[in-house]
């Protein structure tokens, strides 16, 4: 059996996917003890993937190998399996690559077995997936929010923050969001409700965040020059979550904040997190969000690309800005 799939040529330069990644067919192995083959029905887009085609070797994973696949997380069915717990059939989603079918190790894959009740399966991609658990546990753990307090989020339009800002919402706080166009401030005010909105697209973020006021935590999915106008409008003893560094996964950049001095004078605290660290409390999470999903109060846009072939186009909107809310390619049957 052959499989398509998208392959890593070279180091990509910025946004320039298409003259770094090539779309492939080779045959695919023998089926392996602890293994299963997956359809792919659906491909998740994931600007933090951005790092795994750099060659930066202190991330929090290594880089993918030019002329590797290029790997992110897949939902499909089970069209074969020698692995224990996996049948023929089953509904998945595990870190598979960028093609028709996904020939992975079950457990090296973290493959999990999905409810195929869900009437609507990009849920597994967005709040019911890694997506929702991010957002829930960076705004409720890592960020400690509590009832009453105010909480900012970055990349508020993104498929992480559109949840975090709901989420800081549902748990009793003041939700602000930092996104990109006045269709995207319009969004999380409009249909979400939230407190208020920072368009950085419209100068004057500074300006902005003095109008809002001051902040007890913020959900940070973007460093750079962003974080450095934010420390100067924290509270006193607010937390920062440090989810993603956007600003940084195109270029050689590195955030260096020139107002690093704010942690000490405002006795803030800095933490990163990663949704591997909390992958053992998936079953917890998921059944907390589902709960706010079957209720309506928790609810995702989804941007749809179809066909393998327009993979790179669909990723490409994580980092111009192109999309609202979680970006997925969907597969021919």
């Amino acid at each position: 059996m052959d499989n398509r799939y998208w392959r890593i040529e070279r180091r990509p330069e910025g946004t320039d996917f298409a003259g770094a990644l090539a779309l492939v067919e080779e045959p695919l192995p023998e089926l392996g003890e602890g293994e299963i083959r997956i359809r792919n029905v659906m491909l998740s887009m994931d600007a933090g993937t951005r790092l795994w085609l750099t060659s930066r070797e202190d991330g929090y994973q290594p880089p993918l190998p030019v002329g590797a696949p290029m790997t992110g997380l897949v939902l499909g069915e089970v069209i074969a399996s020698r692995a224990p717990g996996f049948a023929e059939g089953d509904l998945v989603r595990a870190f598979g690559v960028w093609g028709d079918i996904s020939h992975v190790d079950a457990a090296m894959s973290g493959a999990v077995l999905l409810d195929p009740s869900v009437a609507d399966r990009r849920a597994w991609f967005g709040p019911l997936g890694m997506n929702g658990w991010t957002a829930l546990w960076g705004i409720e753990e890592t960020g400690a929010a509590k009832p009453g307090e105010r909480v900012l989020v970055s990349a508020a339009a993104g498929a992480t923050g559109i949840l975090a800002v709901q989420i800081a919402k549902l748990l009793g706080c003041e939700a602000w969001g930092i996104a990109g166009g006045a269709e995207k401030c319009r969004y999380l005010t409009g249909d979400l409700g939230i407190a208020g909105a920072i368009d950085y697209k419209a100068g004057g973020v500074g300006t902005q965040l003095d109008k809002a006021g001051g902040f007890d935590v913020y959900f940070d999915n973007v460093g750079g020059n962003l974080l450095d106008a934010v420390l100067t409008r924290m509270n006193h003893y607010g937390r920062i979550a440090v989810c993603g560094l956007l600003a940084d996964y195109g270029s050689t950049a590195r955030t260096s904040p020139r107002e690093f001095d704010q942690v000490l004078m405002r006795r803030l605290r800095i933490e990163g997190f990663f949704s591997p660290d909390f992958m053992d409390q998936g079953e917890r999470l998921t059944a907390r969000l589902r709960g706010w999903v079957d209720e309506g109060k928790l609810i995702m846009p989804y941007d749809v690309t179809n066909g393998l072939e327009n993979t790179l186009a669909a990723y490409s909107k994580l980092f111009t800005g192109g999309n609202i809310g979680k970006v997925i390619v969907e597969l021919d049957a």
